[in-house]
């Protein structure tokens, strides 16, 4: 069967496998530690694919995903949930900026059922208006819960303040008006544009003889034709932001947070290694600048930084949580303190190796397991290269004490910043 694939390329144990009929990408890691296998479907589609008018489709397609098809539904008594979790499977999918993935974890016996179940909703998903009416108050209660969530609702409203032009201003599950008028048509439109075979990788992770999970991807996938009409590319660009710029929101919660966010680079750009390693050293543990800065002074009863990649440019951000009767402009001021440091002197070479490593323990958990294993490739994917899962140590081990300082003088600087504040109503 493997006459039905071209072989592409390996990395660190992963193969990689292209169907020759439909273009349909294969990863596969053979590991035998456990008699499982982590079966995951990435779609190259996420809410940075959605137009205004269509915010969340991507989100709102997912659910509608587990609606079912006409072979597999509730009504039959043969929806996904119920054939899956029959078998002990553990099933979900999730939904981001830049891709949308489905997976099975189960034993390695039931592999082919999950492949069954994804190829015949990769084309033939139901998505009819009774199902699209009932989950659309799913979503919106969804919406709801986020919406009114104080951290989550400064996250949000920072992006969508940095981000005006670039479809990162719009949160993955959307705006509540988009929910609202999505129609069985518009999701239908929305599905028969990006899923296809051509538009997916499959991550086979676990217990597997290679050419038997290929011969199940070519019996179960084989048949699936690749698109014939060109999916739109994502061409805009954020226009370079030339200020600081500023937001409240007020929410009631008894504390409030500050939240300070500059652009990034795109996400396999290697100056983003060098800021991962920055967020680590400033925001990790009781040793990182911003905890002795803010915390350990009193100013806030939590600290940290990220830096989250994407296909295109994302955000560079801190966040402090306010202690009682602390205000905002002094965690504020406190933070772009320990930047200024950093800018003006660097961070220790003892900083960065801690950082280092932290980043490589932190590695080895979240790679433990098949499952674990798929969703990094899962994300590697979504940014644009499933190598990157692989050759991630090597990058970050190229990181030095100047390239820190480099990023943060380029980067984190006041005409690329957004600050929030949430204040407590």
């Amino acid at each position: 069967m493997l006459e039905a694939f071209s072989f592409i390329e390996t990395s660190g144990g992963i193969e990689q496998w292209v169907h020759q009929s439909n273009d349909l990408q294969v990863l596969l890691y053979p590991d035998a530690t456990a008699p499982v296998v982590t079966f995951m479907v990435t779609y190259r589609v996420g809410s940075r694919n959605e137009i205004p008018g269509n915010t969340g489709a991507t989100h709102f397609l997912e659910h509608m995903m587990f609606k079912g098809t006409e072979r597999f539904n509730k009504q039959a008594g043969t929806s996904v949930f119920n054939v899956l979790q029959r078998v002990g499977a553990m099933v979900n999918a999730t939904t981001w900026m830049d891709r949308t993935n489905y997976f099975e974890l189960l034993p390695k016996a039931h592999l082919p059922l999950a492949m069954e179940i994804e190829a015949d909703r990769m084309r033939f998903a139901r998505l009819s208006p009774e199902d699209v009416a009932s989950e659309k108050t799913v979503i919106l209660n969804e919406f709801d819960r986020g919406d009114n969530e104080p951290t989550q609702n400064l996250y949000q409203t920072v992006w969508s303040t940095a981000y005006l032009a670039h479809p990162y201003h719009h949160s993955t599950i959307g705006w509540r008006s988009d929910i609202e008028q999505t129609t069985p048509e518009k999701l239908r439109a929305f599905y028969d544009t990006f899923y296809w075979p051509d538009n997916a990788t499959l991550s086979i992770i676990g217990d597997i003889d290679r050419e038997q999970a290929l011969a199940w991807v070519h019996q179960y996938f084989g048949g699936l034709p690749k698109s014939t009409v060109p999916r739109p590319e994502v061409t805009i660009r954020e226009p370079q932001q030339r200020g600081e710029r500023r937001i409240t929101v007020r929410k009631e919660a008894e504390l409030g947070s500050v939240m300070i966010a500059f652009k990034n680079p795109e996400g396999l750009h290697t100056d983003n290694d060098a800021l991962d390693m920055l967020a680590m050293a400033l925001g990790s543990g009781k040793n990182s600048r911003l905890y002795r800065a803010l915390t350990d002074q009193g100013l806030t009863v939590a600290a940290y930084a990220a830096n989250s990649r994407h296909r295109d440019p994302g955000l560079f951000y801190l966040f402090g949580y306010q202690a009682m009767g602390v205000r905002h402009a002094k965690i504020e001021k406190a933070i772009l303190k320990v930047l200024k440091e950093v800018q003006k002197n660097g961070i220790t070479q003892e900083e960065l190796d801690r950082a280092r490593q932290k980043i490589k323990t932190s590695m080895a958990f979240d790679r433990d397991g098949s499952y674990n294993i798929a969703s990094e490739l899962n994300e590697a994917i979504a940014i644009g290269d499933w190598k990157f899962y692989t050759e991630y140590v090597t990058r970050i081990g190229a990181v030095t004490v100047a390239d820190i300082q480099r990023v943060a003088q380029t980067y984190l600087i006041e005409d690329k910043r957004t600050i929030g504040w949430h204040l407590p109503k």
